[in-house]
């Protein structure tokens, strides 16, 4: 892939979906700048919207780099920014807002991609869909400890406790991995109210052809038509 320019085409789609009434998700879809981002607020504390959003405006502002490692210290820095305030707002009005935050980063042979929370990134190669994040979630710790099975984690009570948000505490400590590219590589962002009703095995079967924007409206009203009891945003990105 270093030997000819890579051609990246991406889509977004969010929605507020069947239950909720306000759509505390946002996204951010910036081919140009190689900077995707899907920020879902905490649901049931204070102004869950305001905190994804503030992620994703404050992204919508980093300059792009030719450097990766450049890149990475600027988004790092913006979502980092981003949790001083949150935090010094959630402490002057005693009440905790947050957001989980999933980051992709496109460069020359690789990508970067950083995460707080349990909105995941995938990546589609040669037909084989795979999970590169890892939920910071209550439930996904029990299964680490061999405390539950993965199958069980499904119904579990604490299932959808996040461990890990923007905003939550004065001190944030993203997850940031790097991956080689191969040509062809399709990746998918998305809130957990992609997941809550659609199965890795339907996500995979929805990748494997089309454009960026079918692939994400298919995604959108395969939910939208299983109830969609949470927000729903779906971000997908397809270097060439």
């Amino acid at each position: 892939m270093a030997d000819r320019p890579i051609s990246w085409s991406s889509a977004l789609r969010s929605d507020v979906g069947k239950v909720r009434k306000l759509n505390e998700d946002s996204g951010l879809d910036r081919p140009e700048a190689k900077l995707w981002a899907v920020a879902d607020g905490m649901g049931g504390h204070s102004a869950g919207d305001l905190a994804s959003q503030m992620i994703v405006n404050s992204l919508a502002k980093v300059k792009p780099s030719t450097s990766l490692s450049e890149h990475v210290d600027f988004v790092e820095h913006s979502i980092l920014g981003v949790n001083n305030r949150l935090h010094d707002l959630s402490r002057a009005q005693n009440q905790t807002s947050g957001s989980t935050v999933i980051v992709l980063l496109g460069g020359e042979r690789h990508c970067v991609f950083m995460w707080a929370g349990d909105s995941r990134l995938y990546r589609l190669r040669d037909g084989s869909l795979v999970q590169l994040t890892t939920d910071h979630t209550q439930a996904e710790l029990y299964i680490e400890r061999g405390l539950i099975s993965r199958e069980s984690a499904v119904d579990h009570p604490s299932g959808n406790m996040v461990t890990r948000a923007v905003g939550a505490a004065a001190d944030l400590y993203l997850d940031i991995d790097i991956v080689e590219m191969v040509a062809g590589d399709r990746f998918l962002l998305c809130s957990d109210g992609l997941d809550k009703h659609v199965s890795d095995l339907e996500i995979e079967s929805a990748m494997q052809s089309g454009e960026p924007q079918t692939i994400v409206d298919t995604l959108v009203e395969m939910t939208l038509s299983r109830g969609a009891t949470d927000n729903v945003t779906v971000c997908v990105v397809h270097a060439e």
